[in-house]
C-alpha cells in the first residue's frame, strides 16, 4: 500500500485504519485545465497523484491519491503560505458557508483499475472579528492548510456548523470512502 502524498495530515489519517503503507510524494503540475470544473480538477489530481506515485514505487501496489480544494464565493482558495494570506482567507470566510472538495483515488498498479470520487464537505464559519482571526492564525499558523485552519485543533472554534459524510475528508482523506474502495480490492482494514 502506498500513500501518494507528503502531507503529514493525510499520513496521520491513514494510520487510523491500522494498515501498513509507505509514502511517496509525486511531483506534478496542479494547474487547472481550461474550462475544468472544481470537482473535475480535484478528482483528476487525485488520480494523477496515485498513478504518479505508483510509477515511483518498487512493485505492484494499491496506491492512494488525494487532493483538496477550498471554494469561497465560487473561487478556489489555495494554501495561504503566510500570515497575511491566512488572515485574508479567514476574513473572506467569516460568516459564510465554505465548501471543501476532496478528491480520492485508489489505483491498483497491478491491474490498472482506478476507483475515484469527490467528497464535498461544508463548513459554516462563525462571524469573526479581525482580532479573533489574527489570534487564531498566530496560535496555529495554518499556513499549509487549505482554508487557513486546522479543524482537528483550535480551528474548530471558528465554526458554527460542519456538514458532510465524513469529517476526515475535511482534513484531507475521506476514510469512509477509502475503506469501501479498499474492500473492493480485497484489502479492507477489517479483513
Amino acid at each position: 500500500m502506498i500513500l501518494g502524498s507528503s502531507s503529514p495530515f493525510r499520513k496521520s489519517l491513514l494510520e487510523k485504519l491500522a494498515i501498513d503503507f509507505d509514502c511517496i510524494s509525486p511531483e506534478l503540475d496542479e494547474s487547472p485545465l481550461p474550462g475544468e470544473s472544481v470537482t473535475a480538477l480535484v478528482e483528476r489530481l487525485a488520480i494523477d497523484k496515485a498513478k504518479a506515485a505508483a510509477a515511483l514505487g518498487t512493485g505492484p501496489a494499491l496506491v492512494i491519491g488525494s487532493d483538496q480544494l477550498c471554494v469561497i464565493d465560487g473561487e478556489i482558495c489555495g494554501k495561504p503560505l503566510n500570515r497575511a494570506n491566512a488572515i485574508a482567507q479567514l476574513s473572506r470566510a467569516a460568516g459564510k458557508t465554505v465548501t471543501f472538495y476532496t478528491g480520492l483515488a485508489l489505483y491498483n498498479s497491478q491491474t490498472g483499475r482506478c476507483q475515484s470520487l469527490v467528497e464535498p464537505f461544508e463548513v459554516q464559519f462563525r462571524s469573526l472579528t479581525l482580532g479573533q482571526i489574527a489570534s487564531y492564525v498566530d496560535k496555529e499558523e495554518p499556513f499549509w492548510c487549505a482554508g487557513s485552519f486546522k479543524c482537528e485543533g483550535l480551528g474548530i472554534a471558528l465554526f458554527e456548523r460542519l456538514s458532510g459524510r465524513d469529517p476526515n475528508s475535511l482534513i484531507g482523506l475521506p476514510l469512509i470512502a477509502l475503506t469501501a474502495m479498499l474492500e473492493e480490492e480485497g484489502a479492507g482494514p477489517l479483513g
